[in-house]
């Protein structure tokens, strides 16, 4: 069923893409290629009612079935639902070693280094 639904959204994805591309922002579109004034007399002046109604019928219909692939997907599991969260579960850092409680005093300072061990600094640019 699953994949049926994103089958299906696809192709409606595709529509969609075809009808968004066949209209004119500036209010020409399909029906300006008919030929301007007669176009009214013919009647193909409904051409762009008609992609537009489609526009919004495909992104109405995606919406929908994007939700319906969310409801059949979810399994009612209490699982690991995306990839994303199985690999940040897996990635946690370890737990601390059974030496280290958190009432333990360790000196965890950086040590700086005294300023003759630093070595002098070269100059490369001759």
């Amino acid at each position: 069923m699953y994949i049926a639904l994103i089958s299906i959204i696809i192709f409606i994805c595709v529509l969609l893409v075809l009808v968004v591309l066949a209209q004119n922002p500036k209010g020409g579109g399909l029906s300006s290629q008919f030929g301007g004034s007669t176009s009214q007399l013919m009647g193909v002046k409904r051409t762009g009612d008609l992609l537009e109604k489609l526009t919004w019928g495909f992104a109405i219909a995606l919406v929908i079935l994007t939700l319906a692939t969310h409801m059949v997907g979810n399994t009612g599991d209490s699982g690991v639902r995306s990839v994303n969260e199985e690999r940040a579960r897996q990635s946690q850092l370890p737990a601390a070693p059974a030496g280290a409680l958190p009432g333990v005093t360790e000196d965890t300072t950086a040590a700086i280094p005294d300023a003759g061990d630093i070595p002098a600094m070269i100059d490369t640019a001759q």
